[in-house]
């Protein structure tokens, strides 16, 4: 049976769980070579060389333009838009009416009342929707990630990171660039092209995400080559850069709060059923009759101290009731050498054999929920996205 929309296939499915269980999708896709030398010494270059990412395939942006560009965006996200406009970049945190994490993308102020949303493809429909339903003046141009863009992309995106990041952008600028401040824009040079630029910083060094007109990409890239032989610049493969959201503290990918409640029926109606949601998994070890227990608030992941009631957004009643409970925190957790070694070596164990844990990125589902146990059997947490990182020798 065919399935016009999220609604109606969820409908098929007996419910929102069976459908995402089901779903033989895979970890979320970098269409990019593996690996360009290996992937240890890629994760290395960002943590203790240089590297280069480039991202000018795998996100989708959406490109938001016309007077109400700037309020549709306020009243979509929990963190305030005070001052936002051209040339200002931030997080984009957007929730439910129930309080409860859709996702967050990065948004780009590109002119007063143009604006590009750049990031996995939830939030971007969630944007899209409302963005047309909702009677706000604006037009909507989205560019599609590739694997679901029949089209050449518009823009080409690059990143460069590491500690001799800075070193490198100043040889390919031409000279020095005023350092800004994390998630400031600024502008750079590269072959001659005058570019915008992002300020990001991974591994504890200072780096720039920059990108412009996709038929200028080849050019860049080129020079960016070139220039990076003397730092011993490493272009960062698929396997590497799945890992760099695990190094950065970041949750590349938590259950958007869609798939249930009445107030979200008419965007799950208006949501096609081949789009990124309605195909994703769930996996792991993790199990509950109730989806709403796969959903994070924004304390959960972090994302409490960005919430601004200064303003009137989607799901800022649910949280002011919310603020002052208690929450469950995000932390790093760090495995034991030999534990992860016993599941390794019980792959050799016919008939008790560990679940595989692919390296570095061990990401077997689009929405990935592992239960974390005590030593007594009690399940004390939720473990996401687990991966190898070589400069560490740990999972």
């Amino acid at each position: 049976m065919s399935h016009l929309s999220l609604q109606q296939k969820i409908d098929g499915a007996g419910g929102p769980l069976p459908m995402l269980r089901s779903s033989q999708t895979g970890p979320y896709a970098f269409p990019i070579p593996p690996e360009f030398s290996n992937w240890r010494d890629e994760q290395r270059a960002w943590r203790e060389g240089v590297a280069l990412m480039d991202q000018s395939y795998h996100m989708t942006d959406l490109y938001v333009e016309g007077p109400d560009a700037v309020k549709l965006a306020s009243e979509l996200a929990v963190n305030s838009f005070s001052g936002f406009g051209d040339n200002k970049a931030k997080q984009f945190i957007a929730c439910a009416p129930s309080g409860y994490l859709i996702g967050d993308m990065i948004i780009f102020g590109l002119a007063d009342h143009r604006v590009n949303i750049v990031g996995r493809p939830t939030v971007a429909n969630w944007v899209e929707y409302k963005a047309r339903a909702g009677g706000y003046d604006v037009q909507v141009d989205r560019d599609e990630r590739t694997l679901n863009n029949p089209k050449p992309r518009k823009t080409f995106r690059f990143e460069i990171q590491g500690p001799n990041a800075w070193k490198l952008l100043e040889k390919l600028n031409g000279g020095p660039i005023e350092q800004p401040r994390f998630f400031q824009m600024g502008a750079l040079r590269v072959a001659g092209r005058a570019l915008r630029s992002l300020r990001h910083g991974m591994g504890g060094g200072p780096g720039l995400e920059f990108w412009g007109p996709v038929e200028q990409g080849p050019e860049v890239k080129a020079a960016i080559l070139a220039a990076g032989e003397e730092f011993g610049l490493r272009q960062v493969g698929s396997r590497a850069y799945a890992s760099a959201a695990v190094d950065s503290g970041w949750l590349p990918c938590p259950m958007p709060a869609i798939y249930s409640g009445q107030d979200m029926q008419g965007y799950r109606q208006w949501l096609g059923a081949d789009s990124f949601d309605a195909v994703a998994s769930l996996g792991g070890s993790f199990l509950s009759d109730r989806i709403e227990d796969y959903y994070y608030t924004p304390w959960e992941i972090d994302y409490g101290r960005l919430i601004r009631f200064d303003h009137d957004f989607v799901g800022r009643d649910a949280l002011e009731r919310r603020a002052r409970d208690s929450h469950r925190r995000k932390v790093s957790l760090v495995w034991n050498p030999e534990d992860a070694q016993r599941v390794y070596g019980s792959l050799a164990t016919p008939g008790a054999n560990g679940k595989y844990m692919e390296m570095p990125a061990f990401h077997y589902s689009s929405y990935q929920y592992d239960a974390v146990l005590s030593g007594k059997g009690d399940r004390v947490g939720i473990s996401t996205y687990s991966s190898f990182l070589a400069p560490d020798g740990a999972w």
